[in-house]
């Protein structure tokens, strides 16, 4: 048991005599001075700090009989949105004079009238019951909108008004008449700045003077009864141009 000394606390009978060097309590053992240990200052390391909690206010309830205030509300500002792109509009007109009248006329098919074509037929007829020339001339090539096929160049209904008239009004400055037909919609939307409620009907533009609003040549075919209504105002207006022709 690894036991190098053992002492009885009371005297065992029959044992031998304990040796008196055994009974002596060692002196205790100096200690050595420690010497302190000292060291250098190290350079102050930042503490890091918690990040910070943003401390957000529950709203408080508002007691009876206080009005809530609500917090102001930013207006954002309004959406402007951009009108959708005109498409140009698309027509073919052909300019003719009989006698001291110009005639612009819609070509029904969007090319240039032939002697046997039935539009064309029809307009001899009608220039006929107004006793005028019924084989008119022909000014130039025909009018074709849109000008061209690409291209950023401004081609919706204003612009083509400002080319109608203004193609008119050269002709006019080139030889006075003293009415101006507009046969078909085209002619009278860009020439007479007016609609279909104003087929047969005398207008006054400016620049062109006075002008005489006419339904299609092709809508007349389509449509007979029409032509009632076109021969009763040109026997209205038919004393304007005999009397330049006499």
């Amino acid at each position: 048991m690894q036991v190098v000394n053992w002492l009885p606390r009371t005297e065992l009978p029959f044992a031998a005599p304990s040796r008196p060097e055994l009974l002596e309590m060692p002196a205790p053992m100096a200690e050595a001075p420690v010497t302190p240990v000292v060291v250098a200052d190290a350079p102050a390391q930042p503490v890091a700090r918690p990040a910070e909690r943003v401390k957000i206010e529950a709203p408080r309830p508002s007691s009876p009989g206080t009005r809530a205030v609500a917090p102001p509300v930013e207006e954002e500002a309004p959406v402007v949105a951009k009108p959708a792109p005109v498409p140009p509009p698309r027509f073919a007109l052909q300019l003719l004079r009989a006698g001291r009248c110009l005639l612009l006329v819609e070509l029904p098919t969007g090319e240039a009238f032939q002697s046997r074509d039935p539009a064309y037929l029809l307009l001899k007829d009608m220039l006929r019951a107004a006793g005028l020339p019924d084989s008119p001339q022909i000014i130039g090539e025909p009018m074709r909108w849109p000008l061209l096929v690409r291209g950023n160049m401004d081609q919706g209904p204003e612009a083509a008004r400002d080319f109608v008239q203004g193609f008119l009004s050269a002709r006019l400055e080139d030889a006075p008449c003293v009415c101006v037909w507009l046969i078909g919609l085209p002619a009278v939307r860009f020439a007479g700045e007016a609609n279909a409620e104003s087929y047969n009907r005398e207008l006054q533009v400016e620049g062109l003077g006075s002008v005489w609003a006419l339904p299609g040549l092709e809508l007349l075919m389509e449509e007979p009864q029409r032509k009632a209504d076109v021969w009763q105002a040109m026997r209205r207006l038919m004393a304007r141009w005999k009397e330049s022709n006499e």
